[in-house]
C-alpha cells in the first residue's frame, strides 16, 4: 500500500522535513512514510491501522516484545521518586544493584560493571579501559587495536575505527593504530550451513601476522562480535573464537567481545560467549539490557582489569571516563525491570528451544528464486538474494517494503535480509513471518 497520497493519512501526519534520520535514505522515505504509531507483544501498528509481525526486535533490542506493563510501571514510578541523580563522585542505589544482576549472568569474573547509553558508547568505552589497564600495568606501549573486516561497533570514532563496514568508515577519519582480521564469511565453502560454518577457523591465524608486522607489546586489544549481525548474521566458524581467545592469550592481549546484539539471549544462553564456551576479558552490551525501553549501555570486565586499576591516592580518580547519564536512575529501573521478566519467563534461553523451527524455516528457503545463501544461529537469521544486474541492494530493499506492506518487519543490508525477532515468538508466528517474507521474495523481478 502506497499511503503517500492517501489525504487523510497526510493530514494527521507531522512535518517530516525538521528530523534528519539516522541511516535512513531520508528524500527517499519521506517520499512514501513508513510510519508506526504503536506496538505490543510481537506486533507494531502502522498509522493506518494495519498490525505488523516484528521480525527484527526492533533493530535486534526489544527482546521481551513490546509494552512490557512491568517496564513501563517500573519507569514511571522512578521519574516520581528520583528522575535523575549524578554519578560522578555521587550514587544512587539503583545502578549499583543493577550491576550485581548483570553480574549473576555473566561469566565467571566478568562481574565489574561501567554503565553507558549506548552500544557505540560501550565500545568506546571497552577501547578506553584496555588502554589504561595496560597503562597501568607498566605497558602504555599497548596502543593497537584490532577489528575485523565487516565488523561493526557502534558510530563512535573508536567504534568506526575498529570496525570494518566500509561504508561507516569512508567518510569519517578514523583513528591511527588499527588493523583489521580476515573476515570469515565464505559462501563457496559455508553456503546454506546450519548453525557455524565448519569451514573458516585459520581465519583467526591473521592475528599471528598483525602481531609480527607491530610486535605483541604494541596491542591493547582485539575486538570482534561474537556473531556479527549488521554485516548480515556471520556466525563464527567452529573453533574461530576459540583460537582467537589462546593468541590473545598467548600474547598478552585483551579480548573484547561486542555482545550489543548478541546479549540477552539472543543465540539461546544469556551471552554469545557461554553458547560459545569463550570468555572475553572485556564484554559491551546494550539494546536487550532494557528491552530498547530506555537508552542504556554496559561494559563488563573482568574483576582483574577493575582491580588493576585501582592504584593511586585514595582521592584519586582511577578511570577517567564517564557519561552525565552513567547509571541514569529511569534507566536503571527499566534495565532491572527487564532482567526480572528475562528471569520470570526463562527469556535469556527460550531461543535454544525455537531454534529447531527458526532453523528449519529459513534453510527452506534454499532453492527458492534469487536466494544464494541462508544462515542462522540461536533466534538470528539471514537469507543472501542475488543482486539485481547494476542495482546491488535493490532487491533488499524492494523485499523490506513489500514485507511491511504485507505485514512483517525485516532488517536488510545491501541484498542480505536479516531476522531476529523477540524471544517471546510464538512457532506460529515463526511461520507467519516466513510467510510473508517468502512471499514478498517470490515478487521480485
Amino acid at each position: 500500500m502506497n499511503t503517500a497520497a492517501s489525504p487523510s493519512l497526510a493530514s494527521n501526519r507531522p512535518d517530516l522535513s525538521a528530523f534528519w534520520m539516522p541511516f535512513t535514505a531520508n528524500r527517499q522515505f519521506k517520499l512514501d512514510p513508513r510510519l508506526i504509531v504503536s506496538a505490543k507483544g510481537m506486533y507494531y501498528t502502522t498509522e493506518d491501522g494495519r498490525e505488523i509481525l516484528d521480525g527484527s526486535a526492533g533493530l535486534w533490542c526489544v527482546n521481551a516484545g513490546h509494552g512490557r506493563a512491568e517496564i513501563a510501571n517500573a519507569v514511571q514510578q522512578q521519574l516520581l521518586t528520583l528522575d535523575y541523580a549524578p554519578s560522578f563522585q555521587m550514587g544512587h542505589p539503583l545502578p549499583f544493584q543493577l550491576a550485581t544482576e548483570i553480574a549473576k549472568l555473566t561469566p565467571p569474573g566478568l562481574d565489574r560493571v561501567f554503565f553507558t547509553n549506548s552500544g557505540s558508547e560501550s565500545v568506546d568505552t571497552a577501547l578506553k579501559i584496555a588502554l589504561a589497564y595496560h597503562r597501568a600495568r607498566g605497558e602504555g606501549q599497548r596502543t593497537r587495536f584490532v577489528g575485523r573486516e565487516r565488523g561493526y561497533h557502534g558510530v563512535g570514532f573508536g567504534g568506526i575505527s575498529v570496525g570494518g563496514l566500509v561504508n561507516n568508515r569512508r567518510t569519517f577519519v578514523t583513528l591511527p593504530g588499527v588493523d583489521h582480521l580476515p573476515h570469515t564469511h565464505e559462501p563457496k565453502r559455508n553456503a546454506f550451513q546450519r548453525g557455524q560454518p565448519e569451514y573458516g577457523a585459520e581465519h583467526a591465524d591473521e592475528l599471528e601476522r598483525i602481531v609480527a608486522l607491530h610486535g605483541a607489546d604494541t596491542i591493547a586489544a582485539v575486538i570482534v562480535e561474537p556473531v556479527a549481525g549488521s554485516a548480515g548474521v556471520l556466525p563464527p566458524p567452529k573453533g574461530y573464537l576459540e583460537r582467537l581467545r589462546t593468541l590473545c592469550d598467548k600474547h598478552g592481549l585483551l579480548l573484547i567481545f561486542d555482545e550489543v546484539i548478541t546479549g540477552f539471549g539472543r543465540t539461546g544462553a544469556p551471552f554469545a560467549s557461554q553458547y560459545f564456551g569463550v570468555t572475553p576479558d572485556i564484554m559491551t552490551l546494550a539494546k536487550g539490557l532494557t528491552n530498547a525501553s530506555v537508552p542504556m549501555g554496559a561494559v563488563a570486565a573482568r574483576r582483574e582489569i577493575h582491580d588493576t586499576l585501582m592504584t593511586g591516592a585514595p582521592g584519586a580518580i582511577e578511570l577517567f571516563h564517564g557519561f552525565t547519564y552513567s547509571g541514569h536512575p529511569v534507566a536503571s529501573a527499566a534495565a532491572l525491570a527487564t532482567l526480572g521478566i528475562y528471569e520470570r519467563e526463562k527469556l535469556l534461553t527460550r531461543a535454544a528451544t525455537l531454534s529447531p523451527t527458526w532453523e528449519a524455516g529459513l534453510h527452506a528457503f534454499r532453492g527458492r528464486r534469487h536466494v544464494t545463501d541462508v544462515r542462522n544461529l540461536g533466534l538470528m537469521g539471514a537469507i543472501d538474494l542475488a543482486p539485481r544486474d547494476g542495482a546491488p541492494g535493490v532487491r533488499g530493499y524492494e523485499t523490506m517494503v513489500k514485507c511491511f506492506q504485507t505485514g512483517a518487519l525485516v532488517r536488510t543490508t545491501g541484498d542480505t535480509i536479516a531476522v531476529s525477532p523477540p524471544l517471546i515468538i510464538r512457532e506460529d508466528e515463526i511461520a507467519r513471518l516466513f510467510e510473508v517474507l517468502g512471499a514478498a521474495i517470490d515478487s521480485l523481478d
